[in-house]
């Protein structure tokens, strides 16, 4: 059997893959950063809060303090989108855009700038969300995959190809 896999990464699949490894292979990390990351965000609140029953609601220390828990409230709440727009904008130019098959021995990606086979035993873990399908290969690397850009067979076949071909069970994210 043979799938192919058209992918075009773009801010939506990068934060899809920065979800994935944070779900997946980052996942002790992950944790042990929103507790404290909770802990200061709580912690500013209280000291804005309490700030502002002096009546110094709107002196420079309070407003920098409100500052502060916002950037910590929207860094915990859009952590994979910051990441994967961060990640997006680091793609080289022409690898934007990947066509990649995949066979019995293993999976060849094409992009403008040239074209790279991998086998399945370099796959780590791997992810779903509701669009892609991510192949993670350390804490920092991974590869996206478009549900929609299946072709060869279904979203259902292709897991169930990819999971018998690398022993592992595709995780939700």
């Amino acid at each position: 059997m043979e799938f192919t896999v058209t992918t075009r990464y773009d801010g939506r699949a990068m934060a899809a893959l920065a979800r994935a490894l944070r779900k997946t292979v980052r996942k002790k990390q992950s944790r042990r950063a929103h507790v404290f990351g909770w802990i200061a965000f709580f912690s500013g609140l209280l000291l804005a809060f309490f700030s502002a029953l002096d009546g110094s609601f709107f002196t420079f220390r309070s407003l920098v303090t409100w500052f502060a828990v916002f950037l910590i409230f929207a860094a915990l709440v859009w952590e994979d989108a910051l990441n994967g727009r961060v990640a997006f904008r680091r793609i080289p130019p022409g690898l934007a855009t990947s066509n990649t098959t995949f066979d019995e021995q293993g999976y060849h990606s094409v992009t403008e700038v040239g074209s790279s086979d991998f086998p399945y035993s370099n796959i780590v873990a791997l992810a779903q969300t509701e669009g892609y399908f991510v192949f993670v290969f350390g804490k920092n690397h991974g590869q996206v995959y478009d549900k929609a850009g299946i072709s060869g067979g279904t979203a259902e076949q292709f897991r169930r190809f990819i999971e018998d071909k690398t022993g592992q069970v595709f995780e939700s994210v």
